[in-house]
């Protein structure tokens, strides 16, 4: 008999980094098993079940209560609808009409648009400029400005609405008019006060985010020659997109279902969806059947904006949150 005897054989610096990448890799997932298996539950994803369906419920109500005709709406509940059949798509389409002598529903939600998407494009452009300044460039009084960022978050909306309204209707800035010339009919002072009451919280965020960047990476640009502009632009820009994309939709969601500074500062022809929701019922309240239609169509968007990018929404929460 032969015996045939092992022999080593030679393996190169390249297959020891693939077979040690691999073996990381291997021992993050069973890491990550072991932690999903401790982290879940029966008991809490029925309790997450039925707290979502607690959740729902209200929100399904009004849906079903706007296709109903309003002899049903004023004497039975949504959840008699089997025993109380009867459909209709009127109170959609007088919904849409509602309104005042300036402005009705379906020019609101018009409105609500051309008000929010820049309510939520300036704040986040401007903070994230701020958010780099304050994480990689260096700058007397720095920390001390970043701390006073930090501390208008405490500031009240309501602390800020007259002296706002002091500025937007004739003050300057060392001898420069703010709003002359935009009066009341504009947007642009509905965008200021948006921007002023989120620059605070979005920058604060953003900082986080942007100065977990490693620091090999900006310094790697740096020794290649690359300037602020172009590490902002091609560093910044990609590695905070999913950061980006949860601030921002926090934001859209949060000017469009504004109703506070809706009433202060946009007046007229410019008054979002909000404004008019508040106004639908008439003036004696004969038209409050009309709610659940106008209620729906004030959420419609809301809801698909955050279904559909809801996993964006939770990669930026979780962003940063690990290393690896």
């Amino acid at each position: 008999m032969s015996s045939v005897m092992p022999i080593d054989l030679p393996v190169d610096e390249q297959t020891k980094r693939r077979l040690t990448r691999g073996e990381r890799k291997a021992e993050q997932l069973s890491l990550t098993a072991g932690t999903k298996r401790r982290l879940t539950s029966r008991w809490a994803t029925l309790a997450a079940l039925v707290i979502a369906v607690l959740w729902t419920l209200p929100t399904f109500g009004v849906l079903v209560s706007s296709f109903r005709p309003r002899e049903l709406i004023a004497t039975t509940g949504w959840w008699t609808v089997f025993e109380n059949w009867g459909w209709t798509t009127e109170n959609y389409a007088e919904a849409l009409q509602a309104g005042n002598s300036q402005l009705n529903m379906a020019g609101a939600f018009v409105n609500s648009f051309a008000i929010t998407l820049p309510a939520t494009i300036i704040p986040i452009s401007i903070a994230l400029l701020a958010a780099y300044a304050f994480a990689w460039m260096d700058f007397r009084g720095k920390n001390v400005m970043f701390i006073l960022v930090f501390a208008m978050q405490i500031v009240p909306i309501q602390m800020a609405l007259i002296p706002l309204l002091q500025l937007f209707s004739g003050g300057t800035i060392f001898g420069v008019p703010v709003i002359e010339g935009i009066g009341q009919a504009g947007y642009a002072q509905v965008w200021l006060a948006h921007t002023i009451f989120a620059l605070p919280l979005t920058i604060f965020l953003l900082h986080n985010f942007v100065s977990e960047i490693p620091n090999e990476v900006i310094e790697a640009a740096r020794v290649d020659g690359a300037g602020h502009g172009q590490i902002f632009f091609r560093i910044i820009l990609p590695l905070t997109m999913p950061a980006i994309a949860s601030v921002a939709i926090f934001q859209f969601l949060w000017v469009w279902n504004d109703l506070l500074v809706a009433l202060i500062f946009a007046d007229g022809n410019v008054a979002p969806i909000t404004k008019l929701l508040a106004e639908m019922t008439g003036s004696r309240g004969q038209d409050w059947h009309l709610l659940t239609a106008g209620a729906f169509i004030a959420i419609i968007v809301p809801l698909i904006v955050f279904l559909s990018l809801q996993r964006y929404f939770v990669r930026g929460l979780l962003a940063g949150s690990t290393k690896g």
